[in-house]
C-alpha cells in the first residue's frame, strides 16, 4: 500500500484521515506542531514528527529523514490557521502559515519527488454570496477575507508547481465540516460549538439573525473524498459539500430537537469577513470521483453529540 505523509495529521479533520487510511493499510506519517491539534487524537500506528510547517527546515528535515526509508507517494496537506476571523485580525500570520507554510510544503514534496499532493481548500470562504447557489467551479472566486484570499493564493502556486515543474496536485474546496474532533474555535466549527456548549449547558453566541446559510458536510464524508482524489489521475480544484443550503437558526433548532432542551443563547452583531450565503455544488466531484456525502445533517449532528458527551465525561473523570 502507497506511503503518504499528512500535515496537520493530528487535528480534526487530519487524525480522522489518519485513522482512515492506517485501517486500510497505508503507511501514515504526521507532521504537526500540536498548536491546535492534540497527541491523544494521534494513531498509534502512524509516525508523528511535532514540526512547524512555517519552518522550511523543520518541513524539510522530515521529507529527507522520511525519503530516505522510502518514497513518500501522496502529501495530503491540512495543516492551516483555520479560524476566518483571526484572518482578519492578523492577515500575516494567516499569510505566514497558510502561503508560506504551504509552499514549504509543496517545495519539498518536488525536491522529493511526491507524487501528488492533495490540498484542503476552502469552498465556504471563496466564493461570492451573491453567486449562484449552489455554487460551481466556473464561478470566479471572490474571497473577503484573508483567510479566503490566501488558500486561493495556495491553489494558484500549486498550479505554478505543475505548470513549471510537473508537480501533480489535486484540491478539494470544502464546504464547512463538521464532526468528532473539531477544534472548538471559528467560524467553520458553529455545529460543534452549539453542540459542545449544550452538552456543557453552557451559553453559545448567534452572531447575525441567524439566517446566513452554510452548507454542512460530516467530516467522514470529506475523508472519503480525500482517500479518492488521491487514488484519482484528477488534477485541478473540486468543491466538496452536500449542496444543501441550510441557516443558522434551523442548525439551532435541530441540534435542540437532538439533545431535547433549549441552547442557551447570546447574541452579538455579523462578523466582518463572513459571506452571507455559502452552498457548494459537488456535481464534479461526484463525476470524476464517484464520490457522494453520506451522512446526512440530523445523523451528523448526532454523531457529534455522542462524541461530544463522551469527550466531557472523560474530561470530568479526569478532572
Amino acid at each position: 500500500m502507497a506511503k503518504c505523509l499528512v500535515t496537520g495529521g493530528a487535528g480534526f479533520i487530519g487524525s480522522n484521515l489518519v485513522d482512515s487510511l492506517v485501517m486500510e493499510g497505508w503507511e501514515v506519517v504526521v507532521i504537526d506542531d500540536l498548536s491546535t491539534g492534540r497527541k491523544d487524537y494521534l494513531h498509534p500506528q502512524c509516525r508523528f514528527y511535532e514540526a512547524d510547517i512555517t519552518s522550511l527546515k523543520e518541513v524539510e528535515k522530515v521529507f529527507q529523514k522520511e525519503s530516505i526509508k522510502e518514497k513518500i507517494d501522496f502529501v495530503f496537506h491540512l495543516a492551516a490557521q483555520i479560524d476566518v476571523h483571526n484572518s482578519v485580525k492578523d492577515p500575516q500570520l494567516d499569510n505566514n502559515v497558510n502561503v508560506i507554510g504551504g509552499l514549504n510544503v509543496l517545495e519539498s514534496c518536488y525536491k522529493h519527488g511526491v507524487d501528488k499532493i492533495i490540498f484542503t481548500s476552502t469552498g465556504g470562504a471563496l466564493y461570492d454570496s451573491r453567486d449562484e447557489i449552489p455554487t460551481t467551479e466556473n464561478q470566479a472566486p471572490k474571497p473577503i477575507s484573508p483567510y479566503g484570499i490566501h488558500k486561493l493564493t495556495f491553489e494558484h502556486y500549486l498550479n505554478y508547481y505543475y505548470q513549471v515543474y510537473g508537480q501533480k496536485y489535486a484540491v478539494l474546496r470544502l464546504a464547512n465540516v463538521y464532526g468528532p474532533r473539531q477544534f472548538k474555535g471559528g467560524e467553520a466549527g458553529v455545529i460543534t460549538i452549539f453542540i459542545d456548549n449544550a452538552v456543557r449547558r453552557k451559553q453559545s453566541v448567534l452572531y447575525g439573525d441567524g439566517k446566513q446559510t452554510r452548507d454542512f458536510v460530516y467530516v467522514q464524508d470529506v475523508v472519503d473524498a480525500l482517500k479518492k482524489v488521491a487514488e484519482s489521475d484528477y488534477m485541478g480544484s473540486l468543491n466538496i459539500g452536500r449542496g444543501i443550503e441550510v441557516n443558522i437558526l434551523e442548525v439551532i433548532e435541530a441540534i435542540e430537537d437532538a439533545v431535547g432542551e433549549k441552547i442557551k443563547m447570546a447574541y452579538g452583531d455579523f462578523r466582518s469577513g463572513e459571506v452571507r450565503r455559502s452552498c457548494l455544488d459537488a456535481g464534479l466531484a461526484r463525476s470524476v470521483l464517484g464520490w457522494k456525502p453520506t451522512t446526512d445533517l440530523m445523523s451528523g449532528i448526532e454523531q457529534t453529540i455522542s462524541w461530544s458527551k463522551k469527550n466531557f465525561e472523560q474530561e470530568r473523570n479526569n478532572d
